[in-house]
C-alpha cells in the first residue's frame, strides 16, 4: 500500500530561484539516489536539501513504517519566505536596495509500507496471553 510523508523547511537563507534548481535536480529520483546526487552537487543548497530527505526518510521509517528501498521523492517544491531589506550606499547621497530572500522547501516522499509477519504477530500474542494466565494464578 502506497503512503506519503512529508518534512519542511521553512526560512532558509537563500534564494528560492537557486533552491528550486537543486529540487528540479532529485523530483521523481528514488530517495538513496537523490541523497547520492545531492553529495556530490556543488550547489550551496544542495546540503540543506539533502539534509532535509533526509529527515523524510527517517519520518517515513519512524512514524509511518514505510520500507526505505521503496521510497521516492514524489514532490518537492520550493516557495519564497519573508525577504530581508537592506540598503548599501550610492554614489551622490543615494542609497540602493538589497534584498536577501529566503526559501520555504517541502518534500513529499512515497514509497511501501512495511508489512509485518504473520508469524512474528502471533508469536507476540501468544506470549501475551501466557502473561495474563500467569498472573491471574499468581494472584489467585
Amino acid at each position: 500500500m502506497k503512503m506519503q510523508t512529508t518534512a519542511k523547511l521553512n526560512k532558509l537563507r537563500i534564494s528560492p530561484r537557486k533552491v528550486r534548481l537543486v529540487a528540479d535536480l532529485v523530483r521523481g529520483m528514488n530517495a538513496g539516489e537523490a541523497i547520492l546526487q545531492l553529495m556530490h552537487s556543488p550547489k550551496k543548497a544542495a546540503r540543506p536539501v539533502k539534509k532535509l530527505i533526509e529527515s523524510a526518510i527517517a519520518n517515513a521509517e519512524h512514524n509511518q513504517k514505510l520500507e526505505r528501498a521503496s521510497l521516492v521523492v514524489k514532490t518537492i517544491f520550493v516557495d519564497q519566505g519573508q525577504t530581508l531589506h537592506r540598503w548599501t550606499p550610492r554614489a551622490f547621497g543615494r542609497a540602493s536596495a538589497i534584498h536577501k530572500r529566503s526559501s520555504h522547501v517541502t518534500v513529499i516522499l512515497e514509497g511501501d509500507a512495511a508489512e509485518q509477519k504473520k508469524s512474528e504477530k502471533k508469536i507476540s500474542e501468544g506470549t501475551a496471553e501466557k502473561k495474563t494466565v500467569a498472573s491471574k494464578k499468581e494472584k489467585a
